[in-house]
């Protein structure tokens, strides 16, 4: 049995992850799903002072109170970030670090860094009637307008900070998607693709894997189980 904890992107929530957790689930694993602070379910609390800290904290605290180890950590897009800062708080409980089509950010790069121009054009642009707010891009197949929610715009801004605890995770895949390439996330794809150190995927489908193509999906994650 692998324990799973799967993080999403942007102006999405836990949600997006449901038919892959219902598939390991059924397989007899662990999975964890949380909903960052501020989005999906938890709407609620929406404030232009989330940062990327306090999402990292949302997945390192499941982690604490849950008391989990040995966890896939499984990042979509700006979870990527968000996996990264908890791989440098808790990198010893963690067995594999999985980027699914996510940013990949050395120390001291904010996703602000790492983006393209268009995306940081729509970052400042999609919050100018709502400061701090930034409305999201066109919703994935299966999104309905009202479950996508505006994204706090200082969690792109504020770098990930590396502690060295990040070089306790034994395992890094990429899951790189490729039916609009290039895309923002080409550039990550082609610094790992070639070194040993990496396990990497391409998949032939849009930037949303998890709706894409779940059942592919769920098969890369159980290979991870394996590892």
């Amino acid at each position: 049995m692998a324990t799973y904890v799967l993080v999403h992107g942007a102006w999405s929530g836990g949600w997006g992850y449901k038919a892959i957790a219902r598939a390991l689930r059924a397989a007899g694993h662990d999975v964890y799903v949380p909903t960052l602070t501020g989005l999906g379910e938890r709407d609620h609390l929406a404030s232009p002072s989330i940062d990327l800290a306090l999402h990292v904290r949302d997945v390192v605290n499941m982690i604490d109170y849950e008391d989990l180890s040995d966890i896939i950590l499984c990042g979509h897009s700006y979870g990527g970030m968000v996996i990264t800062g908890v791989a440098a708080a808790v990198g010893e409980r963690i067995r594999t670090l999985f980027y699914l089509d996510a940013f990949l950010p050395k120390d001291g790069q904010a996703l602000w860094d790492i983006a393209d121009d268009a995306a940081r054009r729509h970052y400042i642009d999609a919050q100018r009637d709502c400061p701090g707010m930034i409305a999201p891009f066109s919703g994935p197949p299966g999104a309905s307008p009202r479950r996508l929610n505006r994204h706090p715009l200082l969690t792109l801004t504020q770098p990930v900070r590396l502690t060295g605890e990040e070089r306790k995770v034994r395992n890094r895949t990429y899951v790189y998607a490729t039916r609009d390439a290039p895309t923002v996330f080409t550039k990550f794809h082609e610094e790992v693709r070639e070194d040993p150190a990496w396990r990497v995927h391409t998949v032939p489908t849009g930037h949303v894997v998890m709706m894409d193509d779940p059942e592919g999906l769920t098969r890369l994650l159980l290979e991870e189980a394996a590892r």
